[in-house]
């Protein structure tokens, strides 16, 4: 599934999954290896405008500032 992450860090992520048939994105937060690695999943949503407010809400990014993951 496509997957993008932030341009400036790349610690945050947004991938495309299919859960029970629908199209979900999901935002997560990943840690650095020095602080414990992991992940932390911010949110879950159903559209592209969802998304926006999501990155609004709990990021310092906006939808431009995503890429698309190596």
């Amino acid at each position: 599934m496509p997957e993008w992450s932030c341009a400036c860090c790349g610690r945050y992520r947004v991938s495309v999954e299919l859960i029970r048939g629908r199209y979900r994105y999901r935002l997560v937060h990943r840690y650095p290896r020095q602080f414990g690695g992991g992940k932390n999943v911010l949110g879950e949503v159903g559209s592209i405008g969802e998304l926006e407010e999501l990155l609004r809400r709990r990021t310092p990014l906006t939808l431009a500032d995503l890429r698309e993951a190596a």
